[in-house]
């Protein structure tokens, strides 16, 4: 069953909009799902493991994590296993710093054999007018001392695509936390983790793409600070020349406005370094309790050419019904 917030949320964004008789759909091939509009891709979700390229350390294959993510006019916005980090994956959200019992397990830094995050299962698929999407069973994977493996949260993701009056693919993503541990699970207060991350096209860094928040940071300072709303956009082969996305954090999140974790302009020597993730456990820890859901919500308004930090605030408001 659907969670309440995504159908009030697409009630409201239906009844906002026009419709300009787009059709969604989905197809599922033996490695990924893909969202179409019309018949342009708009995003795939990879269930099957990826393996890193020949000659690296295998430990950074993961599955569970969406890629390409395209813009409206055909740019690909997202990038996996770039050399500089072998274990960021387009859009995803392991956690970095747990613990658990006698367990202390990195979900994010692969390479530390301590654990991953893997598909499970798709849960459903829906194609209905004007909007597709999918719901998936995620599990983070921990590694046990005797060599077995153990789960230390299950996750479900819904992710939806909506029609709209204007030329953008508007993405909403519901993630819940549920850790089956006797104990539950801490994650711990650090720079990075869960939330929603991403690495940006291998084309973009500080000479032709820009970071914007709903607080008037740019990536020069939005490094640790919070914002309701992120513009992160580019150079691109589209006729208007640019591409981006308009992240948006739900009020309800566990930290609002969120805590983010931008690259600042001197990342990996100045060269392809766009990363950003909402963070909400940047300046606090969070226990999950036992056998209880945690959500997080977020929208992204995928779009070429320009946006302005008015328009942005418009997507907001509607998003988060204010």
């Amino acid at each position: 069953m659907r969670t309440p917030f995504i159908l009030v949320v697409v009630g409201l964004f239906l009844s906002a909009c026009s419709q300009n008789g787009t059709t969604y759909s989905l197809k599922t091939g033996d490695a990924e799902t893909t969202i179409y509009s019309g018949d342009k891709p708009v995003l795939s979700y990879v269930h099957q493991e990826t393996m890193p390229p020949e000659g690296i350390d295998s430990l950074y294959k993961r599955s569970a994590y969406i890629h390409p993510l395209w813009s409206p006019g055909g740019e690909r916005l997202t990038r996996i296993q770039p050399p500089d980090h072998y274990h960021h994956y387009g859009i995803w959200n392991p956690w970095t710093r747990t613990h658990f019992a006698d367990y202390k397990v990195d979900f994010w830094n692969l390479i530390a054999n301590e654990g991953t995050v893997r598909f499970a299962e798709y849960l459903d698929t829906y194609e209905e007018p004007h909007k597709a999407g999918f719901r998936v069973r995620q599990e983070h994977i921990y590694f046990k001392k005797d060599g077995s493996e153990g789960v230390a949260i299950d996750e479900v993701w819904e992710v939806s695509v909506f029609d709209t009056e204007k030329p953008v693919y508007v993405v909403d993503l519901s993630f819940t936390l549920n850790s089956p541990l006797e104990e539950g699970i801490t994650l711990e207060a650090y720079r990075y983790g869960g939330g929603l991350g991403f690495r940006a096209t291998e084309k973009w860094g500080p000479d032709n793409s820009t970071v914007l928040t709903s607080e008037g940071k740019t990536r020069v300072d939005a490094d640790g600070t919070g914002a309701r709303w992120v513009i992160i956009e580019g150079e691109s082969s589209v006729p208007e020349g640019r591409s981006g996305i308009l992240f948006l954090s739900h009020p309800a999140n566990r930290s609002h406005p969120e805590p983010m974790r931008v690259w600042p302009p001197d990342s990996n020597e100045g060269k392809e370094n766009v990363y950003f993730e909402f963070c909400p456990i940047r300046h606090q820890e969070w226990i999950l309790e036992p056998n209880r859901d945690y959500t997080l919500n977020y929208r992204m308004v995928v779009f070429d050419g320009a946006m302005s930090s008015e328009t942005a605030e418009t997507y907001w408001k509607l998003f988060s019904n204010q």
